[in-house]
């Protein structure tokens, strides 16, 4: 009797890179508007008054609800409770929400002359919007991030996670190289929110489509157990939580992953501002070298990924990340390297750090964590990257304040501080040798527990 041959969607390449094209262009949009602000930074303070310490405020507030309220593990938990469709449908939706108030924060004249807590009331309205929408974004990363172990494990995985952060950097690119020229265009710093706000809706009308794909998937894998002995998979407890927590290789990974992206996106954040101050680049051009960063990750990121799955050896990526990070930072912090084919050296070589750690990072996880577990296991990733999201930028604007002031100058008619980011540079270099302690310290854990961390993803 012959054998009937049974396939799962995930087996049709079409299906798999479709769903992972549809999921990605969510995170793409969702990008987009996190780092919209970045270049931004010098009109803030020229057409509505903003200090760095209220922007680094601002800045820090993605992380508020996330840390603090416990936002992202709370998420993590439903991801592996209630499944991918119910809670990407969710961070989406919360993404919408802060958006739209932090546009209308940004955009409205009513609140000007207004206190709220110690604060401008615009600068603490907008920051509860994009705090809002942290929790959104944050909580769709790992639930797109679940949703390619779904399609990938066995197969592409790093590959996919490659292209999906190369989707999502498009994102972070187009952020940092149009949001000043539209807004200088329009005469509004608002503007570039606005364009985003709708990004998110047809991002979110994307993942509605996700779902029907979904739901397909799982249909097949039923009829492909059907008649056969398949264990059912064990449901994911509350005390799982405390498994994850005493797994010391996911400590390694969670640490370096806030160390390293500590020195990156909140870099990313004063990039602009670093152009306009080190190196004389006008305001309206100034986030066009720092977006060579995300362009270049957009090659590199899969690129890398394609290694780790056919070759291996992702602990020693991490590490090699790990070093051009110090080098990129150190070098940006000595004064007299000030000419601008410097800076777009530097960022592209950034760009390639920038690619190497999470190309391996996060396909590393589910090597360490098993499936059931790991929605909450990269939830609490998140979580503990949320910390530095959100302390770093708010230490660096009080630094900018408090240490960096070197004189005044005036941009459209208002008069507007001048800094030395010298020290801000030498504290990302400090991050960026912290990481590279625990890149080695998770490939010592590695060689110790077999984790398997040097081998290839793709299952022969």
């Amino acid at each position: 009797m012959t054998e009937i041959i049974r396939k799962t969607l995930r087996e049709s390449k079409t299906a798999r890179w479709t769903a992972l094209a549809v999921v990605a262009f969510t995170m793409l949009c969702g990008y987009y508007l996190a780092d919209v602000m970045a270049p931004l930074k010098p009109l803030l303070e020229s057409q509505k008054g903003w200090s760095s310490t209220e922007y680094g405020f601002f800045t820090s507030a993605y992380g508020w609800f996330n840390v603090f309220l416990l936002m992202l593990i709370l998420g993590g938990i439903i991801l592996d409770k209630m499944g991918v469709r119910f809670t990407g449908m969710m961070a989406t939706i919360i993404m919408v929400i802060g958006t739209a108030v932090k546009y209308w924060a940004i955009s409205t004249t009513s609140l000007d002359g207004v206190m709220l807590f110690g604060w401008k009331a615009q600068v603490m309205v907008a920051a509860l919007g994009y705090a809002t929408f942290g929790v959104g974004v944050e909580i769709a990363g790992i639930t797109v991030s679940k949703i390619i172990v779904k399609w990938f494990k066995g197969k592409e995985m790093a590959l996919a996670m490659g292209l999906e952060m190369a989707t999502a950097r498009m994102g972070t690119a187009l952020a940092l190289s149009t949001s000043a020229p539209i807004a200088e265009a329009m005469h509004d710093v608002s503007v570039p929110i606005l364009i985003c706000l709708i990004m998110l809706c047809i991002g979110l009308i994307s993942f509605v489509l996700y779902t029907f794909m979904d739901k397909k998937l799982d249909a097949s894998i039923a009829a492909d157990n059907e008649g056969r002995a398949v264990e059912p998979e064990e449901e994911f407890k509350l005390s799982d939580i405390r498994v994850i927590f005493t797994n010391k290789g996911w400590w390694y990974i969670a640490i370096l992953c806030v160390l390293f992206y500590s020195a990156v996106f909140p870099f990313l954040k004063y990039a602009s501002d670093l152009m306009v101050n080190k190196f004389g680049v006008k305001e309206s051009l100034a986030g066009l070298i720092p977006s060579l960063l995300p362009f270049g990750t957009m090659i590199l990121t899969p690129t890398f990924g394609n290694l780790y799955d056919r070759k291996g050896k992702g602990a020693t990526i991490m590490i090699l990340g790990a070093v051009l990070l110090i080098l990129v930072h150190t070098l940006f912090a000595i004064s007299f390297l000030n000419n601008y084919i410097v800076a777009i050296v530097l960022i592209i070589v950034l760009g390639i750090g920038f690619s190497l750690v999470p190309s391996a990072m996060w396909p590393s996880v589910p090597k360490i964590i098993p499936e059931k577990q790991l929605g909450t296991a990269y939830a609490m990733i998140f979580w503990v990257q949320n910390w530095g999201l959100m302390g770093v930028p708010a230490l660096i604007g009080w630094v900018l304040d408090k240490y960096c002031i070197t004189g005044t100058k005036v941009v459209d008619g208002a008069t507007v501080n001048q800094y030395d980011y010298t020290l801000p540079m030498m504290i990302f270099a400090s991050l960026g040798v912290l990481a590279l302690i625990f890149a080695f310290l998770l490939k010592a854990e590695d060689k110790k527990k077999g984790y398997g961390l040097e081998m290839p993803n793709i299952q022969s």
